[in-house]
């Protein structure tokens, strides 16, 4: 009797709130629960952002033709800027490892040197991010038309724009004329040796058609046929609240959202870890006897980090 007793005891105890049961601290427990909630927030949207993918899989922008932007390089990387924004990501979930394992160490110089470091890898992502996202918005020189459906078409190589009021315009500078407003004459020709019409993403060619078949069915011209009679009526850069030079629209509603609460996360993430930061200089975790602060921390970073590898996939890869 007196051992199923003693039997029972363990087993009240566990459950009675005195201690945790899976032997994890609470707040390591609550943060654990927010992480998986937090989880299917971000799988929500990107489960909704593949179906519209799929639904729209043949105008949809292709990432390696929109985010080729980098830093002092006149030519177009694609797809190079976004790798080097995941590498300081992962890098900075690096050095938050060393500085829990440093907790663990009780080194407390140690634990300041490698925080410190993974709040200058968050700063530099969310640096970068902004970057990112001010080119996405203003877009390219040249900019897109846009039709009155909100549709757009590309163009590559060397072309002019002729207005109905006889300016034309090259085409190089049609974004820097239009400007965001576009608030100018209807264009009423491009002439060009070649044009390439690239429509909402992927180009139509000739196959043989004659010039008028081609006309009506804007597909691509070279040459003398380089003429197409179009009703677009402004020039869009970017992607903004009157369209997306890119193509569909829903791809920058959702590039925003998402890599915009990704973001977020990351913002609240490196002033948790300021804060912490300031702690450890303080001496706050040497007085408690425990970095498990730190730790939380962590797991919130890796988070933050993790959620980003499957954001880049879908976005930029797939």
């Amino acid at each position: 009797m007196s051992a199923e007793a003693a039997g029972e005891k363990p087993n009240k105890s566990l459950w009675d709130g005195g201690i945790s049961p899976f032997q994890v601290s609470w707040g390591k427990m609550y943060m654990w629960f927010f992480l998986v909630s937090d989880a299917f927030t971000f799988s929500s949207l990107l489960i909704a952002y593949a179906t519209i993918r799929h639904r729209y899989a043949e105008i949809w922008p292709s990432a390696d033709h929109v985010f080729v932007h980098f830093p002092f390089v006149d030519a177009h990387v694609p797809l190079a800027y976004v790798a080097l924004m995941t590498f300081i990501l992962i890098m900075s979930s690096v050095t938050m490892v060393m500085a829990v394992d440093a907790g663990h160490r009780r080194n407390n110089k140690a634990v300041a040197f490698w925080l410190f470091w993974t709040i200058i890898g968050g700063f530099t992502f969310l640096g970068s991010q902004a970057w990112e996202w001010y080119h996405f918005i203003h877009g390219s020189a040249e900019g897109a038309l846009m039709y009155e459906d909100r549709t757009v078409a590309q163009m590559e190589g060397e072309f002019t724009l002729l207005l109905e009021d006889g300016t034309e315009v090259p085409g190089n500078k049609a974004g820097e004329y239009f400007g965001k407003e576009g608030e100018h004459s209807p264009i009423k020709t491009i002439e060009g040796d070649p044009v390439v019409i690239e429509m909402a993403g992927f180009r139509k060619r000739s196959n043989g058609m004659s010039t008028e078949e081609l006309i009506s069915n804007g597909y691509m011209f070279e040459g003398d046929a380089a003429k197409k009679i179009i009703m677009a009526n402004k020039i869009i850069q970017g992607a903004n609240l009157e369209g997306n030079q890119y193509g569909k629209v829903t791809f920058g509603n959702f590039f925003f959202f998402i890599t915009g609460f990704h973001g977020f996360h990351v913002f609240s993430g490196v002033i948790i870890n300021i804060i912490i930061y300031l702690q450890v200089l303080n001496g706050t975790y040497v007085k408690r006897g425990h970095y498990e602060q730190v730790e939380k921390s962590g797991l919130y970073w890796h988070f933050v980090d993790l959620v980003w590898v499957f954001v880049f996939t879908f976005f930029y890869l797939v």
